[in-house]
């Protein structure tokens, strides 16, 4: 072992206790169409605070607001990060992690410090359970009774590389694997996938720092929308990495060919079509480093064209002096997002509402699931929130839905992303953390 190697540990473990700054504004002053964006704080340390994961016991689970009850569809899941309704009410859910590093992938030149903050970082996420191996599994849950509970399950399809969204169009069930969109046939009422998945079209992959990839349909089904999140924090491992990535691509359903439709989005998840108006909506991670109180996560909806900022510039025209050369070109280009979600609370998963299946003020608005904040100090997240709609545009704050996924000494007894409505319209939350889908329902 050489020295610099030998550097990492001692390094590594001071990062681990210096964990960084506080946030100095409110939480609140980050959330809404107009957040307060303060100036960087950059510290040498990046701020590292994370909650340890412990899932649920038995019989635990979140806590629904008022009105609301929660159960769980199923529990003894395996790292669930997704979940799909088909047309019969059967639900679909992607139980799958990070792929492994691919042996030849690019990779940026690193210093000593920032190898030890790669160390920190992996140890941190070890601790928050994001680093188990992927199931790379979709299963199928049937609750043939409808009383809320999954009678059965069957393994749908095996053997995927770490597959996030998944859509149905027609007879093809399409899925979003790391580095490809696949499809398989699929008849109503089956519980297993009777061919093994074609390609029909790759999807930027290499080193992958955000790895998920969604995928949805539009309401005709002639072209698909993927998800891929950049290759880095703001573009560190240089511009080459980057290619296709931020984006939102739009894929013809038949021929498999595709275009760049939106960019700027350093780590768009959740999408959907806002019902009133057939617009298409994302939420989107943004960039991470510079202090608690920047830089809010964020909803928005998308517009064909449209860049949106990563990694020049975030909320519009806000430069981010990090990311050298700067391209005042390209931030001139910027749209700034529509609504702040807060600042590092991860936003994952969302869906539209529905009145069929919820109180009259949650039927029209946004749920989204957010998987709780690493870069900020005290914690964000770990909860699933209401956004209220009028006339196609947030009109309200968020809501708390489900919460209680914190225990009271602080770990995550659960981690809320993908989110949708099964055939009821109550809403189906995926728990990656608590290996539950819960099930949220009018009371």
């Amino acid at each position: 072992m050489n020295l610099p190697r030998l550097c990492l540990i001692p390094l590594a473990a001071l990062m681990m206790v210096a964990c960084g700054e506080t946030a100095k504004l409110p939480f609140e002053a980050g959330v809404g169409p107009n957040p307060q964006l303060p100036a960087p704080n950059k510290t040498l340390i990046p701020t590292l605070k994370i909650a340890e994961a412990s899932g649920w016991n038995d019989t635990a689970g979140p806590t629904a607001a008022a009105g609301f009850k929660v159960v769980a569809l199923a529990r003894g899941l395996d790292h669930p990060r997704w979940v799909y309704t088909l047309p019969n009410g059967d639900v679909l859910v992607v139980e799958s992690n990070k792929p492994p590093k691919e042996p030849g992938a690019p990779q940026a030149e690193k210093s000593l410090f920032q190898k030890a903050k790669g160390v920190v970082q992996g140890m941190v996420m070890k601790r928050a359970g994001a680093e188990v191996p992927s199931a790379n599994r979709i299963t199928l849950l049937r609750d043939a009774n409808n009383d809320g509970v999954a009678e059965t399950r069957n393994v749908f399809i095996q053997g995927l590389n770490s597959p996030f969204g998944v859509v149905l169009v027609g007879n093809e069930l399409f899925i979003a694997n790391a580095d490809a969109l696949v499809k398989v046939p699929y008849v109503e009422g089956q519980t297993s996938a009777t061919a093994a998945p074609v390609k029909v079209t790759d999807l930027p992959a290499g080193i992958n720092h955000h790895w998920t990839k969604n995928v949805i349909a539009s309401r005709d089904g002639s072209k698909l929308y993927v998800t891929v999140g950049s290759n880095s924090n703001i573009g560190e491992n240089g511009m080459q990495a980057e290619e296709g990535r931020a984006a939102i691509w739009e894929v013809d359903t038949k021929s498999g060919q595709k275009r760049l439709f939106a960019s700027g989005l350093r780590n768009p998840n959740g999408m959907a079509w806002e019902p009133d108006t057939n617009v298409l909506w994302t939420v989107a991670n943004e960039r991470d480093e510079i202090g608690s109180d920047l830089v809010p996560d964020y909803l928005t909806s998308v517009k064909d064209g449209g860049f949106y900022g990563w990694p020049w510039s975030y909320y519009g025209g806000t430069v981010d002096a990090r990311v050298q050369p700067q391209r005042p070109d390209m931030v001139a280009k910027a749209i700034a997002p529509d609504y702040a979600l807060g600042t590092h609370v991860a936003a994952l998963g969302l869906t539209f509402s529905s009145p069929r299946g919820m109180p009259p003020e949650f039927a029209n608005g946004a749920f989204v699931g957010q998987h709780g904040s690493w870069n900020r100090k005290p914690m964000a997240g770990y909860n699933v929130v209401f956004v209220p709609f009028i006339g196609g545009k947030p009109a309200g704050k968020p809501v708390e839905v489900l919460t209680g996924f914190l225990s009271a000494d602080g770990k995550a007894q659960g981690r809320p992303v993908g989110v949708t409505l099964d055939k009821s319209g109550a809403l189906l939350v995926a728990d990656d953390v608590g290996n539950a889908v819960w099930r949220v329902s009018k009371q």
